[in-house]
């Protein structure tokens, strides 16, 4: 349990803007507590995320569209945009349209190019679209949703990162990779099962957010496809990218569930 905390800890320092001013051990046994605690990362995120926008919409007098942007603004600071980062260096590799060991050299270049400014752009605009919509047919079960988003993102990234082949031998990917095994995956089901067991209190809970649930499997096959095709495996990049575009699409299936589902 402690080695899990610690773990959870080090995930809190490389993938938050939270501050945790401690030292902490960077072997082999924490690392894999860290890539085992990356859903719990997710699930206290999307906690913030959930409460910030309850909080928002009921003890103030701000607009849907203030409360919608100041929701998306969370997601960009709670994260440090460390994500964001790996979805422009990825973009700018893919849509250079060259060869494998080209676009990992593109992606290892500190300079962002056009393309990457383009899809943050397209992305961050979606995501304030489908944050402002959801403002105007918020239901109950919305903030149970709304807090599986990052937990269903960070359980993708974890499975691609223990199931697909590193494109690099350096670099955070092959550091959390070298550390851990697809046996230390058990524990993802683990955190979905507690969480559906609680969604359960909810009317129609458990439907909705098993509909989350296979959105993200389904993305999670495309990214492992995509990530071998484009880049011959995973790098700390692409893992950035994948929790992004997984979050985007989570994001896009609740805005259309609330359009046709829950209206």
């Amino acid at each position: 349990m402690r080695k899990l905390l610690k773990g959870f800890l080090i995930d809190l320092q490389f993938f938050s803007a939270i501050p945790v001013h401690l030292e902490l051990p960077m072997d082999k046994p924490h690392l894999k507590s860290a890539v085992q605690a990356f859903p719990l990362l997710g699930l206290l995120q999307g906690g913030i995320y959930a409460s910030l926008f309850y909080v928002l919409l009921e003890y103030t007098p701000f607009s849907n569209l203030a409360v919608a942007f100041l929701l998306w603004l969370m997601t960009i600071l709670l994260t440090g945009g460390i994500h964001l980062d790996g979805w422009m260096d990825a973009s700018d590799g893919y849509f250079s349209y060259k060869d494998q060991q080209k676009r990992l050299e593109i992606m290892n270049d500190p300079r962002t190019g056009a393309f990457g400014v383009i899809s943050v752009i397209v992305l961050l605009s979606c995501r304030l679209l489908f944050m402002y919509e959801i403002t105007v047919n918020v239901h109950v079960i919305s903030y149970v949703m709304i807090s599986a988003i990052p937990l269903l993102s960070k359980s993708v990234m974890g499975m691609l990162l223990l199931t697909v082949k590193s494109s690099k031998k350096e670099g955070l990917g092959a550091l959390f990779q070298s550390s851990a095994t697809t046996m230390d995956l058990w524990t993802y089901p683990a955190y979905i099962i507690g969480f559906l067991a609680l969604v359960s209190l909810f009317d129609s809970g458990i439907l909705y957010v098993s509909i989350l649930i296979v959105t993200a499997f389904v993305i999670l096959l495309f990214c492992r496809r995509s990530a071998v095709k484009w880049f011959g495996g995973i790098t700390g990049d692409v893992l950035g990218a994948s929790v992004e575009g997984t979050e985007l699409f989570l994001w896009m299936t609740l805005w259309l569930l609330h359009y046709f589902a829950m209206a």
